[in-house]
C-alpha cells in the first residue's frame, strides 16, 4: 500500500472527495491514513455514480453512463477490473478490508431511481430511497470504521446514512425543485400539512412548510440519535472522525431553523465557528 502507484491512485480519490465534500473530507480526514484512503476511495466510487444521475448530460446518455459503470463493477466483483485509479484503489480496499459489495450495487439502484424520479408517496417510500442513496454508503463504510466490531452494527450505519440523506433534502429543498425538478418532500406529509407543488414553486415559508419540515426534520434527528446509541461499538480510532461528520451534517438543520426555514434563497451550512465548536464538543466526549 506504501508503494508510489498506489498513493497516487488514492491522492486521486482524495482529490475528489476534497472537492466535492469539505463536510466529510474534514472529518474523515482524522482517520489513521489507511482507513481515511478508504474512505476516499469509496467516496469517488458513490461520486463518480452520484454524477452519471445528476450529470447535464441527456436521459439516455446519463443511462448509458450508469449501465457502464455498472459493467465496470461486474468486471471488478470477477476480479477482472479496468486498469484505473478508482477501481485500482477500490481493489486495496477490498484486500485489506472485510468488504461486501452488494452495497455499491444498491447504490447504483439509487442512482437509476433518481434518474427515473417519483415524488416518494410517504415517508416510508423517502426512507427507501434514501437508503439506496445514502445508507448503501453506510453499509460500504462499516468494515473500515467497524472492522473489529462483534456486533451487527448494519442498522447503525443505514440510520446515519439515511439522517445525512434526509438532511441534505431539507437544505436542498429549493435547488432540487428549480433546478432537477424534483420534489423529495412525501406526497402525503405535504398534503397532510397543506402545503402544495405551487407554494414550492413560490419559495412560500409558512407556517405549514415549517411544520412539514420538522416533521422531517424530527425523522433524521432521532436517526441521528439510534446511530449515537451504537458509536461505542465502532473502532476506537473512527469513533471521533464519526461524530465529527454526523455533528456537522446534524448541524445543517440548525443552520436552516437559524436562517427562518429559507431553503429557497439561502445555501444553508455550518459556519467554520459552528464546526469549530462541534469539534471541541467531540473531542470532549472521547
Amino acid at each position: 500500500m506504501d508503494t508510489e502507484p498506489m498513493q497516487a491512485d488514492f491522492a486521486y480519490c482524495e482529490a475528489i472527495i476534497k472537492k466535492h465534500s469539505k463536510s466529510f473530507y474534514y472529518a474523515f480526514s482524522q482517520l489513521p491514513v489507511e482507513k481515511a484512503n478508504a474512505v476516499y476511495a469509496i467516496y469517488a466510487f458513490c461520486r463518480t455514480a452520484d454524477d452519471c444521475a445528476d450529470s447535464s448530460q441527456p436521459h439516455l446518455e446519463k443511462l448509458a453512463s450508469l449501465h457502464r459503470l455498472k459493467k465496470e463493477l461486474d468486471l471488478f466483483r470477477d476480479h477482472a477490473e479496468v486498469d484505473l485509479p478508482l477501481w485500482r484503489a477500490l481493489r486495496q480496499v477490498f484486500t485489506t478490508y472485510d468488504m461486501d459489495i452488494q452495497p455499491f450495487y444498491d447504490q447504483l439502484t439509487g442512482q437509476w431511481m433518481d434518474m427515473n424520479f417519483a415524488i416518494p408517496k410517504t415517508i416510508s417510500e423517502l426512507e427507501s430511497y434514501s437508503y439506496y442513496v445514502a445508507g448503501s454508503v453506510g453499509l460500504m463504510l462499516l468494515p473500515v470504521l467497524a472492522s473489529k466490531a462483534v456486533a451487527d452494527l448494519r442498522p447503525s450505519a443505514i440510520h446515519l446514512g439515511t439522517a445525512m440523506q434526509i438532511t441534505n433534502i431539507l437544505r436542498d429543498i429549493g435547488e432540487d425543485f428549480h433546478t432537477k425538478q424534483r420534489i423529495y418532500l412525501p406526497k402525503e406529509e405535504m398534503e397532510r400539512f397543506r402545503y402544495t407543488p405551487e407554494d414550492l414553486r413560490h419559495g412560500f415559508i409558512n407556517e405549514n412548510f415549517v411544520h412539514l419540515w420538522e416533521k422531517l426534520a424530527k425523522r433524521a434527528e432521532s436517526l441521528y440519535d439510534l446511530f449515537y446509541s451504537s458509536i461505542d461499538l465502532y473502532d476506537d480510532d473512527s469513533k471521533m472522525p464519526l461524530l465529527l461528520s454526523a455533528g456537522v451534517y446534524r448541524g445543517i438543520l440548525d443552520a436552516v431553523r437559524s436562517n427562518d426555514y429559507d431553503c429557497f434563497s439561502k445555501r444553508n451550512f455550518v459556519s467554520k465557528e459552528n464546526r469549530n465548536k462541534i469539534s471541541a464538543a467531540v473531542s470532549n466526549c472521547s
